[in-house]
Order: structure tokens, then C-alpha cells, then sequence
């Protein structure tokens, strides 16, 4: 009796054959065999018959062809057929679609998360039907990202004709998050302060502070705790912010002229509980923070050590671990660090939205240390990266012994704090706590030698640009993706040179700042994170069985991307677009769908008005917009600037457009918005010749997106809105 294993990626197969034994052929699929064929309407492969979808299959490539002609010719010479694609949604549809292309009547699905033999086994032993909600998930997921890809391409990125090859669902909601990091970054505006702290013979620093705060947050367990993608040894204290150089003088005046002495003395004994075992994108945070890989390079050498059967599969959002592992390592603790073991086995809280279809990411055998692993250096070290981590799991808190000391000179108090680790625990695996302080045994009312007095001038800081693991971590928050999508989204970016790696931080090229601008005025609610997380939750719904996938996306294509891209289209026909930095230079497709270049440009003329961000003098470009005021509009061509300005016949001046304003104090009102609890801004604005006042959302990010509907008009009683009521109060200044 002959069985044949269908998998993935052929890197397995020496060691499931090593497991199986004889009677067995192990073949692989190379991945996906086939994909949607580029025929029907805007090469999509699939008709919208809502509420149906008609998919069009072919072979991926001349290799999918062969690959599939081999696997016809061992499926003649097997008796049963085990599909063991990888145990994740992507893994099911591709099982399908052997099924499909080899005609398989009753395939057997076996699922295992690590390729050891007792979990080979146990597979084989219990197969299952291949999951139609998984599989509806993953085809409703290929359809999705195909129709937003192609149609949103052709039809809008083609138009603008700034050399941008393409957008997607993820792709270019990932996009503006960087994009409006950057922007963040443009606009903000560095301020000195000075931190000042005095240094005292008896062998400690302590910082201003210009309030005591009797229960800092600060003293807490969790604040010493430090991310997944932190930098080491960067834990740096300094005084509450000094505005001027005079007061800064006047304190440290204070300090030298005055007597010191201790105000209080506190001390407590804190418990940190381990971090949970990695998932994808946590494991992307570590290695690029210690190991400096990037997301792609990460999952590569993770996937080679799951198919040499050391890890468990490394596409995972759980943070569960198999009891027979907890067991395992609890084992382990005992006869090598016996004083680490906890009273009982330890478990974590899973993160918001998280599938869980199967383990966390861990070493398949505890035992099998990290220095004894015959395997590459890059492997090596992330492999000993998961076995620190999902050993650490396991440990004990780590005890830390706090202490606070407040001092005072004169009028002036100045805090200092301590930290040390009574009990190391968990950290003997894994540390995440910021370097020990050790502060000198003191007493209240003490009083103190003062060693010197000063002040250091420093200046705020921009938010910093996302590193990729940054980033990843930030599209897990935001539930942008999935743990499959995040490396290959981001390497797309840079494959698309949308953005680029400055100082290992992810910087948005000015051809990505261009497209995201205006995708903004184009497809914004596409491009917002909320939007795409609703999607991700659909297509969990659909995974679940809850909700078809076929009428979901023939529904979503009807009532919201088909008018998205029409009211796109007007746009950009009108030429009304403005991309930020650029305006958007609208082209029509050639005969083989890739936009034209040739399009004749209006002729610009110097101007005297000045660039309000590089002073170079602007050029006037005629336009027959009908969004404009004038039938032109002012255009920075310095290098690197093309900032735009518009015509105000109101005010009788040229201005940058509103979303590049500064926001203005007096606008804001006290009301917080009924959405997003942001404070409402008054604008004003003229209907009908009548100068009007309503109420809106504050934040320009919101109003696009889910705070479009928030909008308070003016009347007899107050301020009105058609679906929050009623505001009772005169808020107009």
C-alpha cells in the first residue's frame, strides 16, 4: 500500500520521509500551484455576479505546469492521499487547489504545527476534511487583494502618471502610515528646555521636578518592562522640562546657595510576570532589535528552521503553548534552574483578535539547546532567540526592589530612583528591564553634601521614523494584515520604491509621499488602517463560517469600491487633484493599459510670491479645475519642495491648502467629538452669500474616515446634527 504526503515547500521532505518510512511518497507543491487567470474584465480572472463570483484558475507558471504533472503521476501511484499543506488559511486553500487540479475525491487534511514524529504521527493518525470556511477565506482574500490591486492601479495610480507602479489593500494602508509619520516629522517644530539635576557626595544623581507626584506611574512594575523592538542601553533619566535658560540659572542658583536634606525615603518590592512566547510579529520585533534582521530575512531563516523540524510553524498570532512542552520545560527547571520554577505553569492572555488557530512560536525540544544546534549562524542565533524566550515563558517573576528618594533645597525638590533586582527570575532568559540603579541607604530628614549643580540644554524631538520592526508591531495594533502579510507588504514597498531604508529606519520616498497624498483625496477611506482592520475581522468572519464570502465581496464591490472608483475617476478627469508636494498629472491608458507620459503640460510663469517652505519664488500654472477659485493655482519647482498654493478671493491672498495649515488655538472648542473624543474646532465658511459657523471633528485624519458624519450646524438653539441631536450651549467666541 503506497500513501503519497502532499506539502508545501520541498525543504521538508527529507525529514518527513525520515519520519514516515517506507511506504510513503512525499511530494511537494512548490507553494501555490495555480492563481487567478489575467483574463475577464480588467484582467481580474473572476466575474462579480452578485451575488456570485465566477473564479477563472490556471497554472501559476511553466513550473506550476510541471510541478503539477509530476504530482498527476505519483497520485496514479498512491492509494491514499494526505494533503499536509502548512496549517494556516493559505495552507487550506492551496490543499484546495490540489484537490481541484489533481482531482482528488476524498484527500485526507492532516495539520501539524512542528515536524517532529510524534506529532507527524498523531496527524496522520486523525485526518480531517479539507476546512470550506478556511478555504473560503483564503479565496475571498486572493479575490479581495486582486480587485482593490488591479482595478485600483489601472484606474487611479495608472491616471496620476507619477511613475508609481501599483496599490493594494494592505499595501497602501501600510503606505500611510509611514506617510503620515513623515508628515508628523515635516511639521514639527524643535523647542529648547533644559534639564537640570544635582549630583550629592553620598553617591547619587536626582532630577527637578517641578511637582511631586505621590504615586508616580513611574514606580510601577510595567514601567521598567521594555518592548520587543527596544534598544539596549538607551534608559536615560532627566528633570521635568525647564522653558528658559533664566529659570534653568535660577534653579541651579537655588541648589548651590541652599541646604539639601531627604524628604522621604520610600521603598517597595515590585513582581514582573515573563513576557508570553513569540508570535510572527513579536519574533520580527526581537530579531531586528537584536539581531538586526529585517521582517523578510527573519521568516526565511524561521522557515528553515520549522522544516528542519526545530521550531514550531512561525506564522502564528497565539500565544499558546502545548502542555506537553510546558511539562517539558518545566522539567528542564528542575534540574537546571531548580529556584525558577513557578508554583504553577504559567499562562498568557492572548492578543485582541487573535486567531489562535495553533501554537506559539517555540522549540520543539527544550532539550535541544541552543549551542548544540547543527545549523547556520543565522539560524543559530534565532533559534536561540526562541528557545530564551519561550523558556522564559515559563519562569518565575522576576523581584525587583524599587526605591524613591525626594530631596529639597530652599523651595526646590529633586527625585532620584532606584532599581534592583532582588530575584533575576525570568531574566536569566530573557531581559527586558532597563540597567540596576543602586541608590545609598538614607534616611528622612538627612541632610546632604552637594558634589555639583547644573543644567544641560536639550531640544524636543521629532516622533522618529518606523523601523520595519516598528512597523510590523504597529500593523498588529492597528490590524492592518495578517502574520503572513506583514514582511512580504513591507518588502513590497521597497520593491515598489515607495519607501527606503535611511539609518535602518523606513523613510517614504517622494514618489510614495506623491501616490499616498493622493490616495488621500482619491480612495481615503481605503487607505485608512480602520477600514482595512474591518476587512481583516470579515474575513476572520467568513474563516469562522460565519458570513459568505461571495456575496461579502460582490457586496463590498457594489456599495463601496465601484462608487469609490467612479467618484475617483470624475477627479481625476476633472484634474482637480492635488497630491501635497505635486499635483497629480492625470494620463489616459495607452492600447496596453500602462498610463502615458505624453500629455502635454500648461505652460507655468515666474512668480514674486515666495515658497512658504523653501522662499524660493513660486510659478503661477493655468488650470480649468472647477474646485479652484482662480484658473490657476502656484507651484513651488524647487527640487525636492513643489509645495502648491491657492487663490483666497476672500481674503484676497494665496494659501497652502487647509490640510497643511497649522491648526488654529482659537478654533478649538471644549466639546469632545461624539466619535473619537477629540475636542470639536469651529469652522467657518460661506452658503448662499451668509457667513456660517458649524462644529466638526478636529483631527483632519478623522474627518475623512470615521468622523465624516460629525458635523453640528448652527441654529435658533444652539448647534444641531442630524444624528448626534442637539448641543445646548452657545459655543461660538
Amino acid at each position: 500500500m503506497v500513501n503519497l504526503l502532499l506539502i508545501e515547500s520541498p525543504g521538508k521532505s527529507k525529514k518527513l520521509s525520515q519520519i514516515l518510512g517506507p511506504g510513503w511518497i512525499v511530494k511537494a507543491s512548490m507553494g501555490h500551484v495555480r492563481e487567478l487567470a489575467n483574463d475577464g474584465e480588467d484582467a481580474l480572472g473572476f466575474d462579480l455576479l452578485d451575488p456570485r463570483i465566477e473564479c477563472r484558475y490556471t497554472p501559476r507558471d511553466a513550473r506550476g505546469k510541471k510541478v503539477l504533472a509530476d504530482l498527476r503521476q505519483a497520485v496514479k501511484q498512491a492509494d491514499t492521499v494526505y494533503i499536509a499543506t502548512d496549517p494556516d488559511r493559505e495552507g487550506e486553500t492551496i490543499g484546495w487547489h490540489l484537490q481541484q487540479e489533481l482531482r482528488l475525491k476524498n484527500p485526507r487534511r492532516v495539520v501539524y504545527s512542528e515536524i517532529t514524529p510524534q506529532a507527524v504521527r498523531a496527524a496522520i493518525a486523525h485526518p480531517r476534511s479539507l476546512d470550506q470556511s478556511l478555504i473560503a477565506a483564503g479565496r475571498a482574500r486572493d479575490c479581495l487583494d486582486k480587485l482593490v490591486g488591479y482595478k485600483g492601479s489601472k484606474h487611479v495610480v495608472w491616471r496620476l502618471n507619477i511613475g508609481a507602479k501599483s496599490m493594494g489593500r494592505v499595501q497602501s494602508a501600510t503606505l500611510h502610515l509611514i506617510c503620515t509619520r513623515e508628515q508628523e516629522i515635516q511639521a514639527f517644530k524643535s523647542q529648547d528646555y533644559w534639564s537640570v539635576w544635582v549630583e550629592y557626595q553620598e553617591g547619587f544623581k536626582a532630577f527637578y521636578r517641578a511637582k511631586l507626584n505621590v504615586n508616580p506611574k513611574t514606580n510601577s512594575a510595567a514601567a521598567t518592562e521594555q518592548p520587543d523592538d527596544a534598544a539596549e542601553g538607551k534608559d536615560s533619566q532627566e528633570s521635568d522640562k525647564v522653558t528658559s535658560q533664566a529659570e534653568a540659572d535660577r534653579l541651579v542658583a537655588i541648589a548651590r546657595s541652599t541646604p539639601h536634606q531627604v524628604v522621604t525615603v520610600e521603598g517597595k518590592v515590585a513582581h514582573q510576570s515573563p513576557p508570553p512566547p513569540f508570535i510572527t510579529s513579536s519574533l520580527q520585533q526581537a530579531a531586528g532589535a537584536k539581531l538586526r534582521f529585517s521582517p523578510d530575512k527573519t521568516m526565511k531563516v524561521a522557515q528553515s528552521l520549522y522544516e528542519a523540524g526545530h521550531i514550531t510553524y512561525m506564522r502564528t498570532d497565539s500565544v499558546m503553548l502545548a502542555e506537553p512542552f510546558c511539562a517539558a520545560v518545566r522539567q528542564y527547571l528542575e534540574q537546571q534552574d531548580s529556584t525558577n520554577v513557578p508554583s504553577k505553569t504559567t499562562r498568557h492572555r492572548a492578543v485582541k483578535g487573535a486567531q489562535e488557530a495553533h501554537e506559539a512560536i517555540r522549540p520543539t525540544d527544550v532539550n535541544q539547546l541552543p549551542a548544540q544546534l547543527q545549523a547556520s549562524a543565522d539560524e543559530t542565533k534565532l533559534y536561540e532567540l526562541i528557545w530564551n524566550r519561550a523558556v522564559a515563558s515559563q519562569c518565575c517573576p522576576v523581584r525587583l526592589r524599587k526605591t524613591r528618594v525626594v530631596t529639597q533645597s530652599g523651595s526646590v525638590h529633586w527625585e532620584a530612583k532606584g532599581q534592583v533586582v532582588e530575584f533575576p527570575g525570568y531574566t536569566r532568559y530573557w531581559n527586558n528591564l532597563s540597567a540596576d540603579t543602586q541608590l545609598p541607604v538614607l534616611q528622612q530628614g538627612q541632610p546632604l553634601t552637594l558634589k555639583q549643580a547644573n543644567s544641560e540644554k536639550k531640544q524636543t524631538q521629532p516622533p522618529p521614523r518606523y523601523t520595519e520592526p516598528k512597523l510590523v508591531q504597529l500593523m498588529e495594533r492597528k490590524g492592518i494584515g495578517r502574520p503572513s502579510t506583514y514582511a512580504p507588504t513591507i518588502k513590497t514597498l521597497k520593491e515598489r520604491e515607495y519607501v527606503q531604508v535611511e539609518k535602518g529606519k523606513l523613510q517614504p520616498t517622494s514618489l510614495g509621499m506623491e501616490l499616498d497624498q493622493a490616495l488621500e483625496q482619491l480612495l481615503p477611506e481605503l487607505i485608512q488602517p480602520e477600514f482595512t482592520a474591518q476587512m481583516e475581522l470579515a474575513l476572520d468572519a467568513i474563516a469562522q463560517g460565519k458570513q459568505d464570502w461571495q456575496g461579502y465581496l460582490t457586496d463590498w464591490h457594489r456599495t463601496y469600491f465601484a462608487p469609490a472608483l467612479e467618484k475617483a475617476g470624475q477627479l481625476l478627469k476633472s484634474n482637480a487633484i492635488q497630491g501635497g508636494n505635486t499635483v497629480a498629472r492625470c494620463a489616459k491608458p495607452t492600447a496596453t493599459g500602462t498610463p502615458s507620459s505624453t500629455q502635454s503640460k500648461p505652460q507655468a510663469t515666474v512668480t514674486k510670491t515666495a515658497c512658504p517652505k523653501c522662499g524660493e519664488a513660486m510659478s503661477k500654472v493655468p488650470s480649468k479645475s472647477k474646485k479652484l477659485k482662480a484658473n490657476h493655482f502656484l507651484k513651488c519647482g524647487a527640487a525636492g519642495c513643489g509645495a502648491v498654493m491657492f487663490w483666497n478671493p476672500q481674503g484676497k491672498r494665496y494659501e497652502v491648502p487647509y490640510a497643511q495649515r497649522s491648526p488654529d488655538p482659537e478654533a478649538f472648542t471644549d466639546t469632545p467629538c461624539p466619535v473619537c473624543g477629540a475636542l470639536l474646532e469651529r469652522y467657518r465658511y460661506t452658503k448662499e452669500g451668509k457667513e456660517k459657523v458649524m462644529l466638526r471633528c478636529s483631527l483632519l485624519e478623522n474627518r475623512r474616515g470615521k468622523c465624516k458624519e460629525v458635523a453640528f450646524f448652527e441654529g435658533r438653539e444652539g448647534f444641531w446634527s442630524p444624528k448626534f441631536g442637539t448641543l445646548k450651549i452657545d459655543l461660538v467666541k
